[in-house]
């Protein structure tokens, strides 16, 4: 569905996601004809419940997220298809019971994807089912039958934190993907000072980071100077190219760059945001302390207001396999931010900001520094002394 739905449209793609929004919870038996304002208050509930732009508009990622919701563990065979996975709040149930079993899933992010299907196989090799990689009847009645071992996402945040202790702490070797995002998200009037602001910033990250031994890459973007082959349709296919881009440079860390804007000219402040879905009862563990520390460091080094850090799931996120957080680093519309963005020296500090939250993403709570205190060439010169894991 490439059309966008808004308050006042009607017809037979209306009807279906007013039905879906039934189906949801969020709309009763007494269904609107029509986009009404119902709906819309329906729409910003189930893209604020899953972690979307909240707009009260369906667009691709909207109407994807809605047919997604319809799914329930049970209601089809679910296996691995190579290059056209199966999404749903059914996979995501089932990756949440299969961890609470013990079983490693990778990200519970409602994807089945090759790590969903073995941890699937194990567990049927374990409950004496054939290990076909294919939730069926048999598989889903022995997970129907066997309790809990753990809850919540508590294996995968301890093993992402014994991958993080293995790459230890220099930065050497790293590899780090930039991406300059296109905001599609902005009105016209802001588009291009955007990316000049976003892509100058890319810039300083990069370059710093390279003086550090990291392997810095730049996602390519149509708007800017590092352009690549045109996204296949919009904004949804050029979010799932660059996070592809990511995966497949097999990534240590990623970060968004993103202004923002506002019809409010008060709206002002830098907010950091990493994948999960208060629906689905997720987030990564490692991308959160990221963003954490991306906030944090900007927070202490500039005057910009603490929006604070918030978990999303907008495709980019989910998609990437690493940890990954999308900086918005001010909003256009507002005078002060506009200002300090237009000024390279306030660029400057925020890529150093950056990288030195890169750098402590990695190191022991006994040798971090205190935030905002130390310049990136202190930190590795406290490093020096430190041997490589």
């Amino acid at each position: 569905m490439s059309t966008i739905f808004r308050t006042g449209d009607s017809g037979t793609a209306v009807t279906q996601i007013i039905g879906l929004l039934r189906r949801a919870g969020l709309l009763d038996d007494e269904l609107p004809t029509s986009y009404d304002a119902r709906v819309e208050l329906a729409v910003r509930a189930f893209q604020q419940q899953c972690g979307l732009h909240v707009d009260g508009v369906v667009g691709h990622a909207t109407f994807r997220r809605l047919d997604e919701a319809s799914w329930n563990l049970g209601d089809r065979i679910l296996t691995h298809l190579p290059g056209n996975l199966m999404t749903g709040d059914d996979v995501f149930t089932l990756q949440r019971r299969l961890l609470e079993l013990g079983f490693k899933v990778g990200r519970v992010d409602g994807y089945f994807g090759p790590e969903t299907e073995a941890g699937l196989r194990e567990f049927q090799r374990n409950v004496g089912v054939t290990p076909d990689g294919t939730c069926g009847p048999f598989t889903l009645k022995m997970l129907a039958q066997l309790a809990p071992m753990v809850s919540g996402g508590a294996p995968n945040a301890m093993r992402a934190q014994e991958r993080i202790r293995d790459a230890g702490p220099q930065l050497g070797g790293k590899i780090v993907v930039i991406d300059p995002s296109r905001g599609q998200h902005l009105p016209d009037v802001y588009a291009e000072p955007a990316a000049e602001i976003v892509h100058d910033l890319a810039a300083r990250i990069e370059g710093r980071l390279v003086a550090t031994g990291v392997q810095a890459f730049l996602t390519a973007s149509r708007t800017g100077r590092h352009r690549a082959a045109e996204a296949s349709d919009g904004d949804q296919a050029e979010e799932f190219e660059r996070a592809t881009f990511a995966n497949r440079a097999n990534a240590n860390l990623c970060i968004s760059l993103a202004v923002d804007a506002s019809s409010n000219p008060d709206a002002c402040g830098v907010a950091t945001y990493f994948f999960g879905s208060e629906k689905h009862n997720t987030r990564s563990s490692t991308g959160e302390r990221f963003a954490g520390l991306v906030q944090r460091e900007i927070v202490a080094r500039t005057d910009l207001v603490d929006l604070r850090t918030h978990a999303k799931a907008w495709d980019f996120l989910r998609r990437t396999r690493m940890p990954a957080v999308q900086l918005d680093a001010g909003y256009l519309s507002n005078p002060g931010d506009a200002r300090r963005l237009a000024d390279p020296g306030f660029r400057d500090v925020l890529a150093e900001a950056v990288v030195v939250a890169v750098q402590r993403f990695y190191l022991s709570p006994e040798s971090d520094a205190h935030t905002g205190i130390l310049r990136l060439s202190e930190l590795r010169a406290a490093l020096g002394s430190q041997p490589a894991h």
